[in-house]
């Protein structure tokens, strides 16, 4: 697409939003693909029409109030980037445009004290975990509370599990065949801590070191999908130097943070390169690394639901169901649409509710029709969006906890 972006106006991110523009050819095979888009009909929540009203306040040909709107109300869940025959790295466009945008922007006051607590309070284990205790204290009294607040109590898990305090080393069992630094999650260690418990035990049993680096952060996701570019180079700094660089691959077991720490050259500029080409999800590591796993079988009928920031973020999607398939009696089952978004995205099921509750409701009744014992996915936040829509109607839980249930019951 043609445009005249005025790239040395557009911050240091501008070239890399002038290519994203340029290489979108305008047509189409994106509207399918877009949950927003099969939600509202509307070609400007379309990727499609999403880069043309970004080209458009780029150049100054259109006022940013105008555009807003549309640009919010995208999931950033990448599908776009699949489908796309073009290439376009809608990534390198929505999210630094959100982030040239947002000193430029006036929120209203609820918007602003909502953005405040999410950029204040999910990042920070401590802080997560306070926040879920007041949030079961208050969730009975929720009819008297302020409507806003309705979908944090949705998604609320029905109590704290019991925080795991993990250690800054894990040997292998048996003959050591790699060594790894684990990225442990903020959202994750506190509403779901069994899965990086797995991961680790799970890593062991296969002959792999697991180590935790323990001034580790956020990984930024969460301010860089929301245009907070200051937390999100923070935290990519701070989480590239804290990480060894002795290590044969950095594992993420979140599908969110393992694309966001992909992006980290983006957000931070060339020094993080070679930090971000060590990145692998814990599937895709164990699959390249070659799964060993008893030889017994356990019937059980999987469903994969498979995280957009694995999918579409980090093009991952046969290593899981390799794993998976390589324990006998497993029969793996697929779903409609399998690359449509379950509305979770970060907190754009809490910004977002009613688009995020429909998106929620249609991935739902998609597990469901496959029939399967338990449903699997490869992020904490799609794991939380798929438990409350599907609540006992289908066992929902992470790859790994599942994969070290087998080692655990098979063993």
């Amino acid at each position: 697409m043609k445009h005249s972006i005025p790239v040395e106006q557009c911050g240091h991110h501008g070239a890399a939003m002038a290519a994203a523009v340029q290489a979108c050819v305008h047509c189409g095979f994106c509207l399918p693909t877009c949950p927003t888009y099969q939600v509202m009909g509307e070609e400007m929540d379309s990727p499609r029409g999403r880069i043309t009203l970004m080209k458009q306040v780029l150049e100054g040909k259109q006022p940013l109030e105008t555009a807003l709107p549309h640009v919010d109300a995208c999931l950033g869940c990448l599908s776009c980037e699949t489908a796309c025959p073009s290439g376009v790295q809608y990534r390198d466009l929505i999210s630094p445009f959100r982030a040239w945008a947002e000193p430029q922007r006036e929120r209203p006051r609820m918007e602003r004290m909502r953005r405040w607590m999410l950029m204040n309070v999910l990042p920070y284990r401590w802080r997560m975990a306070v926040a879920v205790r007041l949030g079961l204290m208050a969730r009975p009294f929720r009819e008297v509370l302020p409507k806003a607040l309705g979908p944090m109590f949705d998604l609320l898990p029905r109590r704290l599990p019991k925080r795991e305090v993990l250690r800054d080393l894990y040997e292998a069992k048996g003959e050591r065949r790699a060594r790894v630094a684990l990225l442990t999650g903020c959202s994750q260690q506190v509403l779901a801590p069994e899965i990086n418990a797995a991961t680790i035990r799970v890593l062991q049993s296969q002959g792999v070191e697991v180590v935790v680096p323990r001034r580790q952060e956020c990984c930024g996701a969460l301010a860089w999908h929301v245009g907070d570019e200051a937390r999100a180079v923070k935290s990519a700094k701070a989480n590239v130097a804290a990480f060894p660089t002795d290590v044969d691959a950095i594992l993420t077991n979140a599908a969110g943070c393992g694309s966001t720490l992909h992006e980290y050259p983006l957000i931070m500029g060339d020094e993080a390169k070679a930090f971000a080409a060590k990145v692998q999800d814990v599937a895709q590591f164990l699959d390249a690394l070659g799964f060993r796993v008893p030889d017994k079988e356990r019937k059980v009928t999987v469903v994969m639901q498979d995280a957009c920031h694995l999918l579409h973020g980090q093009r991952v999607q046969s290593a899981p169901r390799r794993l998976l398939a390589k324990f006998p009696g497993v029969t793996i089952r697929e779903v409609a649409d399998p690359e449509l978004c379950c509305g979770s995205a970060g907190s754009y099921n809490l910004e977002h509710p009613e688009v995020a509750a429909e998106l929620g409701r249609r991935k739902a009744e998609t597990l469901l029709a496959a029939k399967a014992d338990v449903c699997v996915t490869g992020n904490i936040g799609c794991l939380m969006q798929l438990r409350f829509h599907l609540g006992v109607r289908l066992r929902v839980t992470h790859t790994m906890v599942l994969v070290d249930e087998y080692l655990r019951d098979l063993g």
